[in-house]
């Protein structure tokens, strides 16, 4: 089952709808008013709401030693080529494209609040694959057109316990791993596959930090899974929504997305 909707909160809908519809070809869903908008990014939806501005600020960094949510990542073609007209457009870069364990070559750049999103072009050739089934079917969507959503990546403390977790409820399988073995923090990467979508998950050797979820500042709030509503502590969103948080701070709601 599927990562379904992405929420993400912006001071600016218009302004984020210019953003995600030029740099990432997202097609807008209906009707844009100033409080919210939805895209398509065609495995998943990604729904842009509004949050006023002076509002308690952010406590989201972009070390991925703080657990909970790190980035939104989207497949892409020809992706130096995008990631200069990115830059050219004055868009503010983390990453610039380079060649990344796994034979993909990535980019990271900012949304207009703040939320970190992953530019990935190329198959994935996992240090182990855990399930050769769901590896087949990933590399089965090919290249798309225009971006596609790919994954939510959290950093979590307990892999196996992560993995069961998001199994047993969100029928997520544990497909394959990746790893990091220049980083000195000792950097592992698992990847869930749900649907079309995975959960991309980091682990360290080295301690991390919490975070709790903050559903009313610009920035990522929560995704919408399909599956059952789990035994978590349930946060309410600003519209009502009930928002389950996970051991390592990652929100999500549970639904048939928007």
């Amino acid at each position: 089952m599927p990562i379904k909707n992405i929420v993400v909160n912006c001071t600016d809908v218009r302004r984020s709808v210019e953003y995600y519809t030029r740099w990432l070809e997202l097609d807008v869903i209906g009707e844009v008013t100033p409080e919210r908008a939805v895209l398509d990014a065609m495995t998943a939806t990604i729904e842009l709401r509004a949050v006023r501005r002076g509002r308690e600020q952010s406590t989201w960094s972009p070390d991925d030693l703080q657990k909970g949510f790190r980035h939104i990542g989207f497949k892409v073609d020809r992706l130096d080529e995008r990631a200069a007209t990115l830059q050219a457009g004055g868009v503010e870069f983390k990453l610039d494209p380079l060649d990344a364990e796994g034979n993909v070559r990535i980019c990271f750049f900012y949304d207009p609040d703040g939320t970190l999103l992953e530019m990935i072009q190329g198959d994935l050739q996992y240090a182990e694959v855990l399930d050769a089934d769901g590896v087949a079917r990933e590399r089965a969507l090919g290249v798309p057109a225009r971006p596609r959503f790919d994954h939510v990546a959290v950093t979590i403390e307990d892999r196996d316990a992560t993995s069961a977790f998001y199994h047993q409820h969100h029928g997520f399988d544990f497909i394959g791993t990746i790893e990091q073995p220049h980083d000195s923090r000792g950097f592992h990467i698992g990847y869930l596959k749900g649907g079309d979508t995975v959960l991309e998950v980091f682990t360290y050797d080295v301690p991390t930090q919490a975070r709790d979820p903050q559903l009313d500042v610009a920035g990522f709030a929560y995704a919408e899974l399909a599956g059952d509503p789990p035994d978590l502590p349930v946060a309410i969103s600003p519209d009502g929504t009930k928002v389950y948080v996970d051991p390592d701070g990652f929100a999500y709601a549970v639904g048939s997305g928007a």
